[in-house]
């Protein structure tokens, strides 16, 4: 079933899940980071966040977006050229950077860089390939 673009705007993450055979989920290779230690990164994310703007991103209000999400030209033009190629909306944008913004946070980045603008937009994207 088809979803709405009005209600697809309101979701920050599109992500496709496919199906992994066993031997690939029970191999302990796979596992990059163990859950205590994402747990970590997160906590801290998000201490950085309240201390920095007093709430989290995903409530950030929209004009206050730009102080927090200060993006290099370069990273302009791509979100620019993204939001006409995949015509995004001015929620889904604004969703797009909040969802760049927590990228950076959990990487301790205190600029929005293009390489976390690029993944934010990954999540965007309708499809995901299989």
């Amino acid at each position: 079933a088809r979803i709405s673009g009005p209600l697809l705007d309101r979701i920050d993450l599109h992500v496709a899940v496919h199906r992994l055979p066993a031997a690939e989920l029970l191999d302990p290779r796979g596992a990059n980071e163990d859950s205590a230690t994402v747990r970590a990164r997160v906590c801290a994310s998000r201490a950085l966040q309240l201390e920095r703007q007093g709430c989290a991103n995903a409530q950030l209000p929209a004009d206050r977006l730009a102080r927090v999400c200060q993006l290099a030209d370069a990273s302009k033009h791509q979100l620019a050229s993204a939001a006409r190629r995949m015509t995004l909306s001015g929620r889904a944008l604004h969703r797009t950077l909040r969802v760049a913004r927590t990228i950076a946070d959990l990487a301790q980045s205190p600029m929005v860089a293009s390489d976390h603008l690029s993944e934010a937009l990954a999540y965007r994207a309708e499809e995901s390939p299989p």
